[in-house]
């Protein structure tokens, strides 16, 4: 990333160096830029910002979206899955439809035979897990036994819930996490020992391999206890959160859904013009909305950055304008001498870029530093990511910034008539 920096910095420097006459010009611009150290400081800080604002928004949305789209990736393009809608009572949402039960997931493992897998029920609560003095609150998954054949989720050590275990309405048997079981066991093997959930005791069958997410929820800050044990006796309900289902061709996924649909809403006697109680979707439907909902968040972070762009140009643009208001005299003695308009057109717009460009490489650092901070208080939630991309549309962002804040003075300042720029006082 640094390397990039340099190398187009020493770009634009080469261009602007090689020819004697700009070496020329580029040493007056600096010692004019010098001689009002301060004025040209603070249009200078004006771009850092701008361009800094732009390389923090472009390192947060990279690393975001890319993060997101990494983990939905892992849902697999085979897969659909079914969840309950929002319910409404007089047209306001209060909560989650609780019509999605077991049975539907027996129901159509019935009716698809071959088009379905393997499927898996899941209903998700959270809770404060205790061993002796060490407690932190998890998030608790009651799976059915297929939901780690689906998600190709494998034990480090020992083993995952059998179907005997998802059918037993007594079963108290838990799946660790990888990092709950590092955070309630440290070092030791968990296998055969105890945890307590809401006070009551389950034996621990496995400690899960590290993994990250495992479909919308990460994996390793996540227990996992047997289906209807758990429905009856943690959760103390009937509803699920979730259908996952494992489809055979990916191919006849739009076909399949609706006739997914068309059972449940029949199981759920959903009448004929009556929104369902469930939702079904897909990853790409996923993906699409992620897609769709980055868009809204580019438009409002580059919104928000460009104001302070254009803030930036406004102030490199006001600098320059008094500084050819100033150096009338001596523009009207450059020309006398034998300067051409496009000497003095070329030797106010290289002052504008140097200042924007020291702004734009200062700012592209500002904001590599705040990708880094963030990256610190997030803790992992997601990284930031500067890319080359990033780095380009920073520079040349403001390459820009520089060529439109000073062509205007530049030009104002080669159309001046030397015989009234030498009378002026």
């Amino acid at each position: 990333m640094v390397q990039d920096l340099l190398i187009t910095l020493g770009g634009v420097l080469l261009i602007l160096l090689i020819p004697s006459f700009n070496r020329r010009l580029v040493m007056t611009a600096l010692r004019s830029l010098d001689a009002h150290f301060l004025r040209s400081l603070l249009a200078t800080l004006g771009v850092l910002i701008g361009v800094g604002s732009v390389v923090a928004c472009m390192s947060i949305l990279e690393g975001a979206t890319n993060k997101i789209i990494q983990d939905l990736s892992q849902l697999g393009s085979n897969a659909i899955y079914v969840s309950p809608a929002v319910a409404r009572v007089e047209n306001r949402a209060v909560g989650a439809s609780q019509t999605l039960v077991i049975e539907d997931m027996h129901a159509l493992e019935r009716e698809f035979p071959d088009e379905i897998t393997a499927i898996s029920a899941e209903a998700i609560g959270s809770a404060t897990l205790k061993r002796f003095q060490k407690s932190a609150t998890y998030t608790v998954v009651a799976a059915s036994d297929r939901f780690f054949e689906i998600h190709a989720y494998k034990p480090q050590f020992g083993r995952v819930i059998s179907k005997t275990d998802a059918d037993d309405e007594l079963a108290l048997v838990v799946c660790l996490g990888s990092k709950v079981a590092e955070k309630l066991f440290g070092s030791g093997d968990p296998v055969g020992q105890t945890v307590k959930i809401r006070n009551a005791s389950y034996r621990v069958i496995a400690v899960m391999e590290p993994r990250g997410n495992v479909g919308l929820m990460n994996g390793d800050e996540t227990v996992y206890i047997p289906l209807k044990s758990g429905l009856k006796r943690f959760f103390n309900r009937r509803w699920l959160n979730w259908i996952t289902i494992e489809i055979a061709d990916p191919s006849k996924s739009d076909d399949l859904q609706k006739r997914i649909a068309s059972v449940l809403r029949k199981r759920h006697n959903v009448r004929v013009g009556q929104e369902d109680d469930f939702k079904i979707f897909t990853q790409e439907e996923v993906l699409r909305n992620v897609n769709e909902a980055t868009l809204i968040f580019k438009i409002v972070f580059y919104s928000i950055a460009g104001i302070s762009l254009v803030v930036g140009a406004i102030g490199i643009m006001n600098i320059m304008l008094v500084s050819v208001t100033e150096r009338t005299r001596e523009i009207g003695v450059r020309m006398a001498v034998g300067a051409r308009r496009f000497d003095i057109l070329l030797q106010f717009l290289i002052e504008a870029m140097i200042i924007s460009l020291l702004g734009g490489g200062f700012g592209l650092l500002l904001g590599v530093m705040f990708a880094d901070l963030l990256d610190k208080v997030l803790q992992g939630m997601f990284a930031t990511q500067i890319t080359s991309g990033v780095v380009y549309t920073a520079l040349a962002t403001t390459t820009i910034v520089g060529v439109v804040s000073g062509i205007y003075p530049a030009w104002k300042a080669s159309r001046m008539d030397p015989v009234e720029a030498l009378r002026y006082e």
